[in-house]
Formats: C-alpha cells, sequence, structure tokens
C-alpha cells in the first residue's frame, strides 16, 4: 500500500468520525443572527464589544498611549534586574509571530471579495478596538505569571484567571479560576496541535508545490511530502528545544524580515499604480457605507471586515500573553502597552496591505471571486502581486514559508505552557510534548485532517468567551497597574529631563 493511499485512508477515517462533531460545534461557538440582510456571527460581536468596553474603559489608551508603547518597545524604560526570559522587543515579535501568518495574505482577499472594499475600512477599525483588548489581557498575563526556580516563565490565561480571580472573589473565585484555567489549556493545546501547526505546515507546503511544478514537480509525490515536512519538522524542534529564549531569538529576526519583503512586495506594486491609488482608497471609504454592490450591504461589509480582523489578530483569545509574560520587566502594564502594537501591526498594517494591493492591483481573479466564482484567498493575493511583479509567486512562497514557521514555532511554545499546567513541569513531559508536536509537523505535510482544523477554530474561539469574562472582571487590576507604570515612567522622565515635563506621560485620572 503507498503512501498515499495511507494517508487518504486517515484523513477520510478522521473525517468521517469527527466531521459530525466539528459541524456541531462550529454550530454553537460560531452561531449567526440575521442583521439587515446578512449573518453577525456572534463570538465576532462579542470581541468588537470587548473591544469597544476596552477602549472607553482605558480612554483610548491605544491612540494616547501608542508613542509610549514604541518608546518601552525601544527600551527606554528598561530597568536592571528585571524578572524574565526576553526583552520587550523580543515578547513582541515572538507573538506577532503567532498572528501574522496566513490569514493576511488569503484572508484578507476573500475578505475584500465578499464584502467587497469597504470591508478594509471596518477591518482596521476592529484592529484598533482589538488594541485595547491586547492591552489588557498582557496585562494580566504579566501580573500573575509564574516564575519557576530555573528562571523560566509561564504565563497566560491558565494562570492569571485562577490567581486573579482568587485575588478578587476568594474562595468562589479560587474554584472558578481552577476550573477556567484547566479548560483554557485544554482549547489552547488543541488549536496548537492543529490550528497552528499541523494546517500551517499543511498550507506552506501546497503553495512550495504549486510553484515548483504542482504534483508532477519534485515536491509533488508523497516522498516530497515527507521530506518536507521532516525538515520542518527539524527545524520547528531544535529551536523548541531551546525554550522561549531560543523562539524570541528567531523570531526577532523572522518576523521583520518576511513583514519587510511582504510590505516591500505590496509597496512595489502600489507605486507602480499610484495613479490607482486615489480611485482605491475613495472606494474602500465609500464601499464602507455605500450599500451598492456590497454583499449584504453596509452591514455585510462590517461584518466581514470585523471577522477577519478578530480572526487575525487574535485580540481577546488569551494566546498572546503566553508569550508577553515571559518579558523583562518590573511593571505588567508596560507589556501591556507594548501589545498593543500588536493588532496594528498584524491588522492595520499587514492586513490592510494585502487589501489596499488588491483593490488597486484590480486582478481578474479578484471580480471573478466577487461574481461568486470559488478562488481560493491566496490565488487571488498573488495574481494582485503577478499584475507587477511576474515572479512574485516565488517570492510569496518564501513569505508563506517564513510566516508558517515563525506562527508553528510560537504556537508550540503557547501548546507547552497549556501542556505542563496539565500535565506538569517535569522532564520527561515537557519532552513527550516536544516529541508530539514535531510529529503533528510531519503530519502536516501529508494530511489535510480539515475537520479537526475546523474543531481546533472552534475551540480557539471558546476560549474567547472564557477569557473576556475574567477581563472584565480583572479590569480593575489594569487599572491599577497603568496608573503604576504612568508614575514609574513620569518619575523616569523627570530624573533625565531635570525641570522639564511631559503631558502626555500623565497618569489616567479615573477612579476605579
Amino acid at each position: 500500500m503507498s503512501l498515499d493511499s495511507v494517508t487518504q485512508s486517515v484523513d477520510e477515517a478522521v473525517s468521517g468520525f469527527f466531521e459530525p462533531i466539528a459541524k456541531w460545534l462550529g454550530e454553537v461557538v460560531f452561531y449567526t443572527v440575521p442583521v439587515g440582510g446578512t449573518d453577525l456571527p456572534l463570538i465576532v460581536a462579542w470581541l468588537v464589544v470587548a473591544g469597544l468596553v476596552f477602549t472607553g474603559w482605558f480612554g483610548l489608551v491605544q491612540l494616547r498611549k501608542f508613542r509610549l508603547a514604541v518608546d518601552v518597545v525601544r527600551g527606554k524604560y528598561d530597568e536592571e534586574g528585571s524578572t524574565g526570559e526576553v526583552n520587550h522587543f523580543q515578547a513582541l515579535t515572538a507573538a506577532v509571530s503567532g498572528t501574522v501568518g496566513l490569514g493576511n495574505i488569503a484572508g484578507v482577499a476573500v475578505a475584500v471579495s465578499i464584502g467587497g472594499p469597504g470591508a478594509t475600512f471596518w477591518m482596521i477599525l476592529c484592529g484598533l478596538l482589538g488594541m485595547a483588548t491586547k492591552f489588557v489581557e498582557v496585562t494580566l498575563g504579566v501580573k500573575y505569571r509564574e516564575v519557576h526556580p530555573d528562571g523560566t516563565v509561564s504565563g497566560g490565561p491558565m494562570h492569571y484567571l485562577p490567581k486573579g480571580l482568587t485575588e478578587r472573589f476568594g474562595k468562589n473565585g479560587k474554584i472558578l479560576g481552577k476550573v477556567l484555567a484547566v479548560l483554557a489549556s485544554f482549547l489552547i493545546l488543541f488549536f496548537g496541535l492543529f490550528g497552528g501547526n499541523l494546517f500551517q505546515v499543511n498550507q506552506s507546503y501546497a503553495q512550495l508545490v504549486s510553484v515548483t511544478g504542482g504534483e508532477d514537480g519534485a515536491l509533488g509525490s508523497s516522498a516530497g511530502a515527507l521530506f518536507f515536512g521532516i525538515l520542518i519538522a527539524a527545524l520547528v524542534g531544535i529551536v523548541l528545544l531551546g525554550g522561549i529564549r531560543s523562539i524570541a531569538n528567531v523570531t526577532s529576526r523572522l518576523v521583520p524580515a518576511m513583514a519587510g519583503i511582504y510590505i516591500v512586495a505590496c509597496l512595489i506594486v502600489i507605486l507602480a499604480n499610484i495613479t490607482a491609488v486615489p480611485d482605491a482608497v475613495t472606494s474602500i471609504v465609500e464601499g464602507a457605507f455605500n450599500p451598492e454592490g456590497v454583499a449584504g450591504g453596509v452591514l455585510g461589509a462590517l461584518i466581514i471586515g470585523f471577522k477577519r480582523a478578530a480572526f487575525s489578530n487574535e485580540a481577546g483569545l488569551g494566546s498572546a500573553p503566553i508569550a508577553h509574560s515571559a518579558v523583562r520587566t518590573k511593571h505588567p502594564a508596560s507589556e501591556g502597552l507594548v501589545a498593543l502594537l500588536e493588532p496594528f501591526i498584524d491588522t492595520v498594517v499587514v492586513c490592510t496591505m494585502t487589501a489596499l494591493t488588491i483593490v488597486i492591483a484590480n486582478p481578474a481573479s479578484w471580480g471573478e471571486a466577487r461574481a461568486g466564482e470559488d478562488i481560493g484567498g491566496v490565488t487571488i493575493t498573488s495574481d494582485a502581486f503577478e499584475t507587477v511583479l511576474p515572479w512574485f509567486p516565488y517570492i510569496l512562497t518564501v513569505a508563506v514559508l517564513l510566516f508558517a514557521v515563525s506562527t508553528v514555532l510560537t504556537w508550540g511554545y503557547y501548546g507547552l505552557k497549556s501542556w505542563t499546567y496539565l500535565f506538569g513541569r517535569s522532564r520527561a513531559s515537557e519532552v513527550t510534548y516536544k516529541v508530539v508536536y514535531t510529529v503533528f509537523a510531519v503530519a502536516g505535510s501529508l494530511l489535510t485532517l480539515q475537520t479537526l482544523i475546523d474543531m481546533a477554530d472552534a475551540f480557539l474561539f471558546t476560549l474567547a468567551v472564557i477569557n473576556i469574562i475574567g477581563l472584565y472582571l480583572l479590569a480593575p487590576v489594569v487599572k491599577r497597574e497603568l496608573r503604576t507604570f504612568l508614575e514609574f515612567v513620569r518619575a523616569r522622565d523627570a530624573d533625565q529631563n531635570p525641570g522639564k515635563g511631559d503631558d502626555d506621560q500623565e497618569p489616567v485620572k479615573t477612579t476605579v
């Protein structure tokens, strides 16, 4: 029996068993209600409302403290002797590597196909709102992280939910927090194995095959797939063994490189069509409010844009605090401010660049997709670049590979922290997880397991329900931490610039 027939049999068997479960779970988690002629997923509304609430609660922190966040990333407010494993920049790139991925390339193309150019406007707005949510959850992640005797750090919803709820609500909070922590760990672990690992390897392999001759090319065979899977697994395994320090060292180089390659390519297409930029921007703004030609009208564009942004930057899902918790700092809110840059980079910059490139280039495949034809998102994005750069599919392949590897690495770390929370931090436990994770990377090049990937998506967004409830309950803690850090910043600035105040760094004068 050939390897192809074995993998096909496994795919069919897994799909046949889990498909009913995945379908039911997806219908529950992504339940939609009809609004203005289109369907609104309640989970998207849940994430957007959280962004609105925290934006108001913290007084537009994502705009007012944006410059301060950049200064913190630059190391302006670093302190000697701070606990942690990585610096602010490394923590940011590690977290960004888990969100910037194939969704920024393919998902955005689908969004502007279904929702029209106007979906881009709402996508940007949702990204801006998500910055406030990310600030809250990451501040809590650092506040309640666990520092182990060997100097390593563990954080995330499995730590701040039980510790924070116990601190605020006593015994009842402790019981609820423990239950939520175990559930959060399981959900993150499951998504890490299937969505953050297997799916990324599978899609990057598919893109590599497409530019190397297809199924008849050098990598089109099952042997080629196995070779690719083993290669990725080996790379991931080596980096994963080094923990967050090793991952951060890789992502701090990989993320700027992959983002740079992609953004430069976008700018080349935009500059080559510079005369079309005003019309493209106009179509994005008008399309956000003009119901003509947009599926579901204004609400359709809004919902598609919000959905793409929410699914892309993961604000409120509780995953990013795991990476950010390893930062070296004495002030939790300092990393919360750094984290608010994450949705800005992921959604406001990278996703918008993709959308603008497609709208400006206006490839034939985009028009066909808007007319209702089933065309893959990667194809639309690739065609948009190909209008100016005929060789771009090769560059896109490099970008996809970089995106995929960085995502696999970061989710490997997220999964490890969930695994050790559930099964302990013994050496045997950690080695077992790393072996399992690398095996899943090999399987990703051979299997699709789309049903389990669909389940993983549903699990991850189930986590958003749990996590955001905790964020609401613990928001007063974040308020205090922000006030404390701003007082530190004002004192540091006063020491460095005696006699010169900084109005921008005034503490937030609000009651808790």
